[in-house]
């Protein structure tokens, strides 16, 4: 019997995140012959111009829920949108971006579907009528392989960013457009209002280059350097809990067990030690380059690179090399 795997995308500032097409990928990578591969669209007006995009990426069909009550995420008005889209997709599977309103919502629409969940995916295969989902424990140090005692049941699965290669995009693909009036549920929270505070354009939990601080960098104004160097590569500043307790930057920057999981294709620490706190945010980055005074310090352990030196000195020392290279 075939099967829908509904992806639903996530938006930011009037642009589709890179995850909801890793998300795209990842249901692909799940279905077999005949299955659907569906998205749904829940935002403000405006929403549905964003379809064209989800349907060069692989979507067969969009679902579209339009509000001024979904222009920011809030759990119960999405809850809400995206039920609506189920009773009309009846899908079988649901896949999210492992982000904060991905790791909100996924538990709320599996407990509501009766489903069950896997989250935090990193890799996805398919043989025969089985389908295996790799996902890492023990922050990081080890990595489990899951697949659903149900294959006929319904499946919740976030996707970490990063992780799973996108399909080439096809602009001459259409899809099949569905608008899903939204229920405009008796909400016990309105947001009025966001403010939005951040250190760059680039989203931390996207980036393929992360630039980090740790408390090496001895003030807010130590991420000065940190900021030109990310600028040159196009990347986002992070930092460790420790930079963040010091109060040297906010905690959205926060990477660690308790802050953000990042996946970069190159993270580069500046003055972090390496707790292990860190390390299970970051350790699974394609490549880490640490620089630290301290050359018995445990983030070389896990470096590719190491550079043994004043941060102070060497960063604007790599920053002025990478602008030459990159002219």
């Amino acid at each position: 019997m075939s099967k829908t795997f509904l992806v639903v995308a996530e938006a930011r500032g009037g642009k589709l995140r890179q995850v909801s097409f890793e998300a795209l990928r990842a249901a692909q990578l799940s279905a077999a012959d005949g299955d659907t591969i569906a998205a749904v669209l829940i935002g403000g007006a405006g929403s549905k111009a964003l379809a064209g995009e989800l349907a060069a990426y692989g979507a067969d069909t969009i679902y579209v829920v339009e509000n001024n009550q979904l222009e920011s995420y809030s759990s119960e008005a999405y809850l809400s949108a995206l039920l609506a889209v189920t009773d009309t997709a009846q899908p079988g599977a649901l896949y999210f971006g492992h982000t904060s309103a991905g790791r909100d919502l996924a538990p709320l629409a599996a407990a509501k579907l009766a489903a069950g969940q896997l989250s935090d995916v990193t890799a996805i295969s398919r043989s025969g009528d089985s389908v295996q989902f790799t996902r890492p424990l023990y922050a990081g140090k080890a990595v489990e392989k899951k697949a659903f005692t149900d294959p006929d049941g319904t499946w919740v699965v976030t996707i970490r960013p990063n992780n799973i290669a996108v399909s080439e995009p096809d602009a001459s693909r259409q899809a099949e457009v569905i608008d899903v009036a939204y229920p405009a549920p008796s909400l016990r929270s309105i947001i009025r209002e966001v403010v939005k505070k951040t250190s760059g354009t680039i989203d931390l939990a996207e980036a393929k280059i992360v630039v980090s601080g740790g408390r090496g960098v001895r003030s807010a104004d130590g991420f000065q350097p940190l900021e030109e160097l990310a600028a040159v590569l196009g990347g986002a500043v992070g930092a460790s809990r420790g930079a963040c307790d010091a109060g040297y930057c906010e905690y959205a920057m926060q990477i660690g067990q308790t802050g953000k999981v990042v996946t970069p294709e190159i993270y580069i620490a500046c003055g972090i030690s390496g707790a292990i706190q860190h390390l299970a945010g970051m350790s699974s980055s394609r490549v880490i380059i640490a620089i630290n005074k301290d050359a018995e310090a445990p983030i070389f352990k896990v470096a590719d690179y190491g550079i043994v030196g004043d941060l102070f000195e060497v960063v604007p020392l790599l920053t002025e090399e990478f602008r030459q290279l990159l002219k």
